[in-house]
């Protein structure tokens, strides 16, 4: 039942229909609980509590289907505003933004122009940028313009995918830019022919990639929710003598506030993904995705008061 539930939201994390529907009626049947509003002011805010109880962040300004030149350019804009705010506001937050909001199906030149226009920002602010890993199919694109910006720019990380068969491969290729990772399980429907099927493959990958990561010597982002994986980081840095400094532990907004305050009150770095903007279908889909128990919260929101 649950990959079918699975199944089903990644389908319409894909409907376009209903993505604009969503833009049309705002963050309603439970998706302000996974979105912190729909504008730059309410971010800061969230971040702002988030930071007083000892939280980092990094904050994405949703974008689903950009499909003119003109709104991928007012896609990047809303990023140099974000960061902007960032830096006004002293905040401890990076920024996470997807390519395809860059122009990504359009052309690798309109991306390139929007992401240096952002990062000549970044650098100047001190805030850091991760571009967010999409399907498959955008995977090795948007590692190519990765390594093109990470030979210009500092403040530049990027996200592999542990469901994907080439992921070994490509945090072994990219160790000579020495960058900053943060590794996730995936959360797009594939091809058994690209990515693994099974989730105890997927889990063994993701610790694969966590060691050989941290014993190249690179900051590494544990994103994930699974308390086995956080273990599992927490005993191999004690094992191997790596400093605290050297990763953090990521958590969506929403999702096991308890543990997120537990990681902190332990001493370790805790990084909040917080999300805002009304294009946030996609992204709530996707969520309810990976963990189908939240279509109780859904429920609630429709239904109860």
């Amino acid at each position: 039942m649950e990959r079918v539930l699975r199944n089903f939201f990644l389908f319409l994390s894909k409907n376009r229909f209903f993505t604009k529907l969503a833009k049309k009626y705002g963050l309603r049947f439970g998706a302000g609980k996974f979105v912190a509003g729909e504008t730059i002011p309410d971010a800061v805010k969230t971040i702002k509590e988030l930071n007083e109880k000892g939280m980092a962040v990094t904050i994405d300004h949703l974008g689903e289907f950009i499909d003119s030149e003109s709104e991928a350019r007012e896609a990047a804009e809303g990023c140099i505003k974000a960061i902007e705010a960032i830096a006004e506001h002293q905040l401890d937050s990076q920024l996470s933004l997807k390519l395809t909001s860059m122009g990504l199906d359009i052309s690798e030149a309109l991306v390139l122009e929007n992401m240096r226009r952002i990062l000549d920002v970044a650098e100047d602010k001190d805030v850091f940028v991760t571009i967010d890993m999409e399907d498959f199919e955008r995977c090795e694109k948007t590692l190519e313009i990765f390594k093109k910006l990470r030979e210009e720019y500092e403040h530049i990380g990027t996200v592999l995918q542990s469901y994907l068969y080439r992921t070994v491969d490509d945090i072994e290729e990219l160790n000579r830019y020495n960058p900053n990772l943060r590794l996730v399980k995936g959360a797009y429907k594939e091809s058994p022919k690209v990515a693994f099927p099974d989730k105890k493959d997927v889990d063994n990958n993701l610790k694969k990639i966590i060691k050989i990561h941290l014993q190249n010597g690179n900051y590494t982002a544990v994103a994930s929710h699974d308390d086995k994986m956080i273990e599992y980081t927490k005993q191999l840095v004690e094992h191997h003598g790596i400093s605290k400094d050297l990763f953090e532990f990521q958590m969506l907004y929403g999702i096991r506030v308890e543990r997120q305050e537990e990681l902190v009150e332990e001493g370790y770095k805790m990084r909040v993904y917080v999300p805002y903007g009304n294009d946030w279908y996609g992204y709530f889909m996707r969520r309810l995705a990976e963990r189908p128990a939240n279509v109780a919260f859904v429920l609630k929101g429709i239904f109860g008061k």
